[in-house]
This record gives C-alpha cells, sequence and structure tokens, in this order.
C-alpha cells in the first residue's frame, strides 16, 4: 500500500458547466489515488495530489492566496479555480515517512503545462518544458532529516502564445479548438529508490525471434534480471545481463496479443549487486505482437497484425472531460471511454493531439484496443519558429520513449492536416529510427486544409473526408487509410457546452443519426472493396466542448445513435477490410 500524504483542508470545487457522472467523486481525499505508472511499478509511494496552495496572475506571482485541487488545472472546474492564468505558483508540504530512511527519493510529475521550475525546501531540482511529457528529480539533497518538505511549482503557460506543442488548445476556443489547460494536470507522485536503482525500462516484442527484448537502465550500471511469467502464473523464460543493455527473454509458441485477445504476459526485472543479490526490483508487463504492412491478393499493401491483415477500425479520442478538461475526474472515467469504444464494436482508437497519463493506454493494452497516438501540434496556420521546432521535436522524442512499452500502439502519427507542419520526410525517418517496430502516419490529412505536399513519407496515406468516407488509391509502398471522416452531428438540449455547437453535418434526431451512421459505413463497406484501404478513424466518440458530433454527448450521460445499430455497422467494416 502506498504511504499516505497529510490529511487535505475542507475545500470546495467551481459549478462546471455540465457535470459527468463521476464529477461528484472527486475530492481532496482522492483526487486520482492510483498508481501512475502501471509499467514500471514499485510498493512503495507517497501520493502528492490533492490540495495544494496556488496563485495564478498575469505575471509571476510571489505568494500564494488560494487552494487548487492537484492534478485538475485551474481553467477546469474540479480545481477550484476555474480560469487561466499566465503564470501559476502552486505549493504544498509533504513528510517522508520514517521507514524510508537510508533511500534516494525521486519525485515525478506526470505532466505539467508548459513550462516548470520545481524547487524542495527553496532548491532548484529541476526545470521542464513541454505539456505533455512526464519528468522526475532526485531530491534527496534538498529535503531535511525530519520534519515538513515544501515543494514548489512555478509554471509559465501562455497557451497558443507559446511555442510549444498545444495541440487544440487555444486561448479563444471555439469550433475545433478549445479550452486550455495549464500547469499540473497528472499524478504528482514521490518514491524512494536504493542509491543503486532502475532508472528506466523499454520493452520490445519480437515475434519472428520469439522473444522480448528487455532493456533496464541502472542509476550505477550493473547487473539486471528479467523474469517472463504468465499472468499470476507460471515461469517462462528468465535472463540476465548488464544494465543499459538488451536482455532477451525467449518466449515458446508465444501467446499473442490482438484487440481479440488482449494477452499480457507478467515481468519483473531486478538489478542485481556484485554477489547477484537483487538491490531493486519493479514490476511490468509485456505483450507479443507485431505491426507492418503485408500485401493483399491484388498486390495492395495493407496494415497487418501479427503478420495478417486486419482492418483498423476506431474514433477519434481528443480526451477532453467538462468537468476536468485534460484530466478525467476518475481513473474510472478516464477507463470508460475506452470500455465504450470497444463496446460499440470498434478494434482501435486514434489518441488525437493529446497525450493521456500512463494508466490510459494500460486500459488499451488490458481491453485489447489498437492505438494510433499523435504528437501534439504546434499551432495550426502559423510557419514554425526555431524554438518552436526545438521544442517539438524534444516533445517528440520523450512521447515515444515513455509510451513505447505499451503494446496497444501500433501506430505514430506526427503531424495532422499541416498544422504546423515541418519537416515531414526529416520528422517521419527520426520516428522510424527511434522505433523501428512501428508504423508512422507521418501527415494524417495530407490531401486537405493547410498540409504541406505529399512528400511520400512514412508508411501510410491518409485521407481526411467529411462527412465521407474518403475513397483514396492505394499506390505505391504505402497503406492508404481514411485517417478522418464522419462527424455526423446531434444537438442534445441540456448536454451542451456554452456557444454555438458545430459539425460536419447535423441530423434532428437519433433515428436520423443512427440511419446516416448506416449509410456512410455501407459506402465505407463498398470503398474497402473496391479501393482496398486498411484503416477508418470515424469522428468521434464524444462531443468536446462547441462539437457535437460524438457518440455521447460532452458529459458522457448520453449515447446519441442506437449502439447495436452501430457495433453491426462497425462489425461489417471490420469484416469487409479483413481477409
Amino acid at each position: 500500500m502506498p504511504a499516505q500524504a497529510s490529511p487535505a483542508p475542507q475545500w470546495e470545487p467551481k459549478e462546471p458547466p455540465l457535470t459527468t457522472p463521476w464529477t461528484d467523486q472527486v475530492g481532496p481525499d482522492n483526487a486520482l489515488p492510483e498508481y501512475p505508472r502501471p509499467q514500471m511499478t514499485r510498493e512503495q509511494w507517497l501520493n502528492l495530489n490533492g490540495l495544494w496552495e496556488f496563485a495564478g496572475a498575469a505575471t509571476p506571482p510571489a505568494e500564494t492566496s488560494e487552494q487548487i485541487l492537484v492534478p485538475y488545472p485551474p481553467e477546469s472546474g474540479l480545481s477550484g479555480i476555474q480560469r487561466h492564468d499566465d503564470h501559476l505558483l502552486y505549493k504544498r508540504t509533504f513528510e517522508v515517512p520514517p521507514d524510508w530512511a537510508g533511500q534516494r527519493l525521486l519525485l515525478h510529475f506526470g505532466a505539467v503545462d508548459q513550462k516548470a521550475a520545481v524547487s524542495v525546501n527553496g532548491k532548484e531540482v529541476a526545470v521542464h518544458e513541454g505539456g505533455s511529457t512526464a519528468f522526475s528529480a532526485d531530491i534527496t539533497d534538498a529535503v531535511t532529516d525530519s520534519g515538513p518538505q515544501e515543494v514548489t511549482v512555478e509554471v509559465e503557460d501562455r497557451n497558443d502564445a507559446n511555442p510549444y506543442p498545444v495541440g487544440k488548445q487555444r486561448n479563444d476556443p471555439g469550433g475545433i479548438f478549445y479550452t486550455g489547460a495549464s500547469g499540473i494536470w497528472q499524478t504528482v507522485w514521490l518514491e524512494p529508490v536504493p542509491d543503486s536503482h532502475i532508472t528506466g525500462l523499454k520493452i520490445t516484442p519480437d515475434l519472428p525471434d520469439g522473444s522480448f527484448a528487455v532493456r533496464a537502465d541502472g542509476s550505477r550500471g550493473g547487473r539486471v534480471e528479467a523474469v517472463l511469467s504468465e499472468p499470476g502464473g507460471g515461469e517462462v523464460a528468465r535472463a540476465s545481463g548488464d544494465a543499459g543493455a538488451d536482455v532477451r527473454l525467449p518466449v515458446p509458441d508465444p501467446h499473442l496479443w490482438s484487440p481479440d485477445d488482449p494477452y499480457l504476459y507478467d515481468l519483473k526485472v531486478r538489478l542485481l549487486d556484485d554477489e547477484g543479490r537483487p538491490v531493486d526490483e519493479v514490476g511490468s508487463y509485456a505483450g507479443m505482437r507485431s505491426i507492418g504492412l503485408v500485401d493483399d491478393e491484388q498486390g495492395r499493401p495493407r496494415l497487418a497484425l501479427n503478420g495478417k491483415i486486419l482492418f483498423q477500425h476506431g474514433p477519434l479520442d481528443q480526451g477532453y472531460w467538462p468537468d476536468g478538461i485534460f484530466t478525467a475526474p476518475t481513473d474510472e472515467a478516464l477507463r470508460s471511454d475506452l470500455e465504450q469504444t470497444k463496446q460499440l464494436g470498434f478494434n482501435m482508437v486514434r489518441k488525437h493531439i493529446k497525450v493521456e497519463p500512463a494508466r490510459w493506454y494500460a486500459h488499451a493494452d488490458r481491453l485489447g484496443l489498437l492505438v494510433w497516438q499523435d504528437m501534439p501540434a504546434l499551432v495550426n496556420g502559423q510557419t514554425p519558429g526555431e524554438d518552436a521546432k526545438r521544442n517539438y521535436e524534444a516533445e517528440i522524442r520523450d512521447m515515444i520513449d515513455q509510451l513505447g512499452n505499451s503494446p496497444s500502439i501500433v501506430t505514430w502519427v506526427p503531424f495532422n492536416e499541416g498544422w504546423g507542419e515541418f519537416d515531414t520526410a526529416r520528422i517521419a525517418e527520426q520516428v522510424q529510427e527511434q522505433d523501428p517496430t512501428r508504423l508512422v502516419d507521418a501527415a494524417s490529412g495530407v490531401n486537405c486544409c493547410d498540409s504541406l505536399p505529399d512528400t511520400g513519407a512514412g508508411h501510410i496515406y491518409d485521407d481526411h473526408t467529411y462527412v465521407g468516407p474518403g475513397a483514396p488509391e492505394v499506390t505505391g509502398e504505402r497503406a492508404s487509410v481514411d485517417g478522418e471522416y464522419g462527424g455526423l452531428g446531434l444537438v442534445d438540449e441540456g448536454h451542451l457546452w456554452p456557444g454555438e455547437p458545430s459539425s460536419y453535418e447535423i441530423v434532428e434526431n437519433r433515428e436520423e443519426l443512427t440511419r446516416r451512421y448506416r449509410e456512410v459505413h455501407d459506402d465505407l463497406v463498398r470503398i474497402i472493396g473496391e479501393k482496398g484501404i486498411s484503416a477508418s478513424v470515424y469522428t468521434q466518440i464524444t462531443d468536446v466542448e462547441n462539437e457535437v458530433n460524438g457518440f455521447f454527448t460532452y458529459d458522457r450521460q448520453i449515447l446519441k445513435p442506437d449502439a447495436d445499430a452501430v457495433r453491426e455497422a462497425n462489425r461489417a467494416v471490420i469484416d469487409a477490410g479483413t481477409p
């Protein structure tokens, strides 16, 4: 069990424009209490979510005068603040549990948007730029021997006025752009580790070889031992080697991971001392699968999972919440959108221009949903400057490094519709070099909007056509996909975000929405047969602020079309594209 932070004082949220089924479950004593790093677990940890002292202003504030519920961004009702400030100041105290004595102390942040400077007891321990990736600091030398320790986080976030990837966050939201989410928006936590400890874990399935490559980095090098087991069962493989180098775990007759059978092995990795005794241990899991291109009977390249053509069909998922903005109110809520996606008959989801907390990917791994992961975009309509390019490249490298162990992720999507796009072929090549085990969709929506000319980079030609579906030809060595289409909207009074509802096509009622969904997907089945496209992404799983083209209303209270009809249409699409 994790050690518990000190009790928080009384707190009240602000009333959000819409409430979800989980809004009332959130409070200072249960603000995302779950372990935040499912693929590198340790038993001892301390969750620092909860009430922090807070101040926000146009210029850097010197003193705190409010309270905020971390990790909900200050723009959200759940934070208790519900406004944006360009400069933010967070403070809280914690006490180090006595049984942690003699260990190193790590302070972890899931994500802080956009630029964060962290101090402990007045000593700066970390500066991090970029709002989508995790960072940590060894704070051992900054803490005192006993008593309360003070952590301070100073943040600057100007949304789209700063040269950082922002996705769809805007200072002036509307239409397809949404409320910004600044500051701390993922879990903050402490972890004790020995002097010599595991600092990182990389797990790579190698289906042709029938093995996993496991690399554990150590703070002081050393030897590691990796043990792969059946889930809750017997040992499958054991191997050892140097820290920082691949250790091979052979898996005879591997049980493959797929959407229909999301099988995951258990993994333990130990760091050994000179006598071969374990000094540190982390837990994880691994899925055996491959992703690639395979020619169909007509010689057209198609997307294939585990060496077999599988049509990938899923919704656009933007991960916004009316009560938490960028942060799901609870872990149950975070998982719920994926569960609903699965129940509607999809086998894939495109995580659109946002990086989620690590637990979201663990849920996708366990539920069996293929994930296309977008990189959050730089501002659309602008040619990025050198600072913006540098920030983008640093953050996409970190994103791939941090999410790379998740078997559900099968495709990286660097750019969308030309938004802040630059050096497309070079970026696609860098992504492929960093992760040669996955596909790269270099420029989603290369046919539309402000997109740059098609460079031919990556593994996928990606068409956006609304309402569509698009009918791109398969040419050359890339698979072709409908990376966005649909956008059928229905206005559901009482479940609307303030502002003018928008969609690509708005229908009058539930029955018409269901009928149009069937029609669009009957057309898609025909296109799959004629053109041999490999995947399709429907817009979208939920309404988002003023966009009303979701299966669900933004508050997740209402499913707008008929579920059985949607599920039947979706299964017909997957069957049409899977030999």
